[in-house]
């Protein structure tokens, strides 16, 4: 009895990992993410897409070009049922979001570059209108909130109290989910790595 338990190996804790193999652990993360970030740009070149041609604005974040329909990324607009307030008083704010995409595309030429789509079948898109940036000029002038990208260009607009930040707003999305609409897709660059190799590998 004694025998087989002197017979029984000993297992130890592993010995802690120096400054070096913590320093390579790192080193290897960094590299793997740098590595993804680096396919993810890859898919963008290799199943990009550009669209263009006569222009229908839905609303201040989605429009359509001939027949394709297109989300604008990284911005979010007001619904264009959605109320906004101002000096006590509501007012149409997507009406408005609206009404500012039109002016912005008017009499230009559009054209809309992207690759991902949403889960309603909308080309996630970055559009211009002439030299314009839609989704940006949409932010800048406070007829959208940022949404997956142009932080920046929320702040400026909050700051100086542009379109719906001049007064008081419920975020789009939270104003979808309590009118019982399903929240729009924020952009992901992880989830677009994937359905841009589904992409890429189905028009092939």
């Amino acid at each position: 009895m004694s025998r087989a338990w002197r017979s029984r190996p000993r297992y130890g804790r592993a010995p802690p990992r120096g400054p070096w193999r913590r320093f390579f652990d790192y080193a290897l993360t960094a590299a793997l993410f740098g590595l993804l970030a680096l396919a993810a740009a890859r898919m963008d070149r290799l199943a990009m897409r550009r669209e263009q041609g006569a222009v229908t604005v839905a609303d201040g974040d989605s429009l359509t070009l001939g027949t394709v329909r297109i989300r604008l990324r990284g911005i979010d607009a007001p619904e264009y049922a959605q109320t906004c307030t101002r000096d006590g008083a509501d007012y149409a704010c997507g009406r408005m979001a609206r009404q500012a995409l039109v002016a912005l595309t008017a009499g230009r030429p559009v054209t809309c570059d992207g690759w991902q789509k949403d889960r309603y079948g909308r080309l996630l898109g970055d559009c211009r209108a002439g030299g314009v940036d839609l989704n940006r000029a949409q932010v800048e002038a406070g007829w959208a909130v940022a949404y997956g990208g142009f932080e920046s260009e929320e702040a400026v607009a909050r700051a100086a109290r542009r379109g719906i930040w001049a007064g008081s707003f419920v975020q789009p999305q939270e104003w979808r989910r309590g009118h019982r609409q399903q929240p729009e897709p924020r952009h992901d660059p992880l989830g677009s790595l994937v359905n841009g190799l589904r992409e890429m590998f189905r028009f092939r």
